[in-house]
């Protein structure tokens, strides 16, 4: 059912967004794209498919399929089976930190090391281990750089978010700030819905997600996004995806490494997209980012994260695009933090 629903919206994907003339109102604001992936692992990032995993029939249905999907000898052709995108073009165009085994470290400064903590350091540039100390829904106290860039004269109208976890208008503190958050089951809004918007709306509410109400599926979350983006051009979006965190909490390695492949294929066409459209060309950076990581050992930590697990505090960033640098993958020491993220993202933009 799936794979018939993937190939029905791809046929739908269309490029719009033109003014009654025809064509695109141009600014000159830096443009920008967050991309999260909720409690992905920078061992699969920068190793690819887990050697004590990926044939472990406790936590794969299908160990043939999976190896022959992923498996590679060596740890950069596995990271390329599983991450195409990410390992095949961004070292040229970007910069990617994290690899712990070359020295680059990232860690989080809360000392909670689960989700919301995670998105408010993201976010903020601040951990709050005094207000911020569950996942419970409770509107953020703390002032997002979405909202922040919202209430500026240059960004204002020009923030948009979108997420498959419910809990983010609470954590944008959508009410307060004004930034229009897609999370959850919120369908797409507007009197000029494009097709696949349209059809978007029509066939979430009919397919379960494995998560139950508190999380769609990512296909939702990305392609809601990537649609606004051709029809109203915003200059800031958040996309914030939770497959991998929410398989793994399940077990499923497979269908956690599934979520990330999938995650690589939407930047893709995320990047063709903002390449190609004259209102993001030359103008457009990509960050992209984990809120939190997971553990390691012993080996069912894999599935858990929070201050009790090792490695949990354990991070990476992506940036690539206009205002990234051509450092490729960062192979010399360094620790970097998750709070510094936020300040990055400002000063990129020129805030």
């Amino acid at each position: 059912m799936k794979h018939l629903i993937l190939v029905a919206l791809g046929a739908l994907l269309l490029f719009s967004c033109t003014t009654p003339d025809g064509e695109q109102e141009q600014n000159d604001n830096q443009k920008l794209v967050l991309v999260t992936l909720d409690g992905f692992r920078w061992q699969e990032l920068f190793s690819g498919a887990d050697s004590l995993l990926v044939a472990n029939k406790t936590y794969v249905e299908d160990t043939t399929l999976l190896k022959n999907k992923y498996w590679r000898e060596t740890p950069d052709e596995r990271r390329s089976a599983l991450l195409p995108f990410i390992w095949n073009v961004l070292p040229q165009i970007g910069e990617i930190h994290g690899n712990r085994k070359l020295g680059s470290k990232m860690n989080l400064t809360n000392k909670m090391w689960f989700s919301y903590p995670g998105y408010n350091e993201i976010l903020t540039g601040e951990a709050d281990d005094q207000n911020i100390t569950s996942n419970d829904k409770i509107y953020n106290p703390n002032t997002t750089f979405l909202e922040e860039l919202n209430n500026s004269p240059e960004y204002k109208g020009e923030v948009a978010a979108f997420a498959s976890w419910d809990a983010f208008p609470y954590i944008i503190n959508d009410k307060r700030s004004g930034v229009p958050v897609n999370a959850g089951y919120r369908t797409a809004e507007g009197s000029n819905l494009s097709p696949t918007e349209e059809f978007l709306n029509k066939i979430q509410s009919h397919v379960p997600s494995p998560f139950g109400e508190s999380a769609r599926l990512d296909f939702f979350t990305d392609y809601y996004a990537l649609e606004y983006m051709k029809r109203e051009h915003p200059d800031v979006v958040y996309i914030g995806n939770d497959e991998t965190d929410d398989f793994a909490h399940q077990g499923k390695y497979d269908k956690y490494l599934n979520g990330a492949n999938f995650a690589d294929a939407f930047l893709k066409e995320l990047w063709d997209f903002v390449q190609n459209d004259p209102y993001y060309k030359g103008k457009t950076t990509v960050v992209v980012t984990a809120d939190h990581g997971r553990g390691y050992e012993p080996l069912d930590r894999w599935r858990d994260h929070g201050n009790n697990v090792v490695g949990a505090d354990e991070t990476w960033l992506i940036i690539f695009g206009a205002q990234a640098e051509n450092k490729g993958e960062v192979n010399s020491d360094e620790q970097l933090y998750t709070s510094e993220i936020a300040g990055r993202i400002k000063s990129m933009l020129g805030f």
